[in-house]
């Protein structure tokens, strides 16, 4: 991904969520891929696809189990 689509994405995730939180971290060696923190917790990465000229981007959170709060 290049820093301008670093950039938009994470405007995008900013304004989408109401949290200016989200941070986009650029990967080296760039691969198309950023890290998507909240705060300082890593919670996902943002693929770049470019499909016949048109590019879209993928957000993908795993969340654990242990993670998850119990249901009472």
């Amino acid at each position: 991904m290049t820093r301008t689509e670093t950039l938009r994405v994470q405007r995008y995730l900013r304004e989408q969520f109401g949290n200016e939180n989200f941070i986009l971290k650029e990967r080296r060696p760039a691969d198309g891929t950023a890290e998507v923190l909240l705060g300082d917790e890593f919670i996902g990465i943002v693929y770049r696809d470019e499909d016949e000229g048109e590019v879209s981007f993928a957000f993908h959170m795993t969340i654990l189990d242990m993670d998850l709060p119990s249901t009472s």
